[in-house]
């Protein structure tokens, strides 16, 4: 072996260890850093901190007392807002993606009020038995609990299987459509105590029900019979509780489902979700009740 090779060699076994541990450090700042996302994400997911574009300045806090206890809801005159339950709450259908609780939100900033929309915990499909499951989630409890006015979408899929009864053979008689009211109405009734045990002090409005399916024949007198019925019983629901609501929507959809119903001719498009938002920030000016609802 000649002399250069040698020297090649021993250079290649000094070099070996700092290879090693230039590896060695990346590899673990990479593991820190996933580990640090990871707990990102999980905060995130369990303490959600809010809506950027309606924060104005002050984010949710953290709380002050035990989850379990007493709500730590700050009082500084600002509006905290959550939305929960289905694909209404969400906003599906809005092709601006806003839904009736950012549009309200604006609506309300609009007047000059400080708003800040917490979080939207709306859940495509949800229906009232799997909402009372969800109000038992941690994070959903300590959304609720910072919020002063609660937002509360729920009902239509259990009545209407999520639009799907377009789809059967035979339309679904009145006497069908009404089988699922006993059960559905005290599911309704089960959730907002639930809601209001978790914040007793938030002002809680519950965005009635309207008939996607008027303009089709067969469906017109069935539907409105059954949603006129929830609805009903969702008021007189809340006309025993205080600090409860019902947004009225019938009349809003009832001739100008056309104009206001999203291509699924089940869910608001942007112009549906504004009307239902300009109800909502009436219902939250004392001043300025919308008709029809439990104020």
């Amino acid at each position: 072996m000649s002399g250069d090779v040698m020297m090649k060699k021993k250079k290649s076994l000094d070099s070996a260890p700092w290879i090693w541990r230039t590896v060695s450090t990346v590899s673990i700042l990479a593991t820190l850093l996933l580990l640090f996302g990871f707990g990102y994400a999980i905060k995130d997911v369990i303490f959600p901190e809010g809506d950027s574009a309606l924060t104005t300045g002050q984010e949710a806090t953290a709380p002050s007392k035990d989850i379990e206890g007493k709500p730590a809801v700050v009082e500084d005159g600002k509006i905290r807002m959550a939305v929960i339950g289905d694909s209404l709450a969400r906003g599906t259908g809005d092709d601006e993606g806003l839904g009736f609780v950012r549009r309200a939100g604006n609506l309300l900033k609009d007047k000059g009020y400080d708003v800040q929309v917490l979080n939207n915990l709306g859940v495509n499909g949800l229906r009232t038995d799997a909402l009372l499951e969800k109000l038992d989630e941690q994070g959903v409890r300590y959304v609720l609990q910072q919020s002063n006015f609660i937002l509360l979408s729920i009902g239509a899929n259990d009545l209407f299987q999520g639009g799907q009864v377009l789809q059967g053979e035979d339309p679904p008689t009145a006497e069908q459509l009404a089988a699922a009211l006993p059960e559905t109405s005290k599911r309704l009734q089960e959730i907002l105590k639930k809601v209001k045990k978790i914040n007793p002090d938030a002002q809680i409005a519950y965005i009635g029900l309207y008939n996607p399916f008027g303009d089709v024949k067969e469906l017109e007198k069935p539907g409105n019979a059954v949603v006129a019925a929830w609805n009903d019983a969702a008021l007189a629901i809340l006309n025993n509780e205080d600090k409860m609501t019902l947004v009225p929507t019938f009349d809003l959809f009832e001739n100008h489902l056309g104009e206001y119903l999203s291509s699924d001719h089940f869910h608001p498009n942007g112009q549906g979700y504004e009307q239902i938002a300009v109800r909502i920030a009436q219902e939250f000016q004392a001043d300025t009740p919308a008709e029809g609802s439990g104020n």
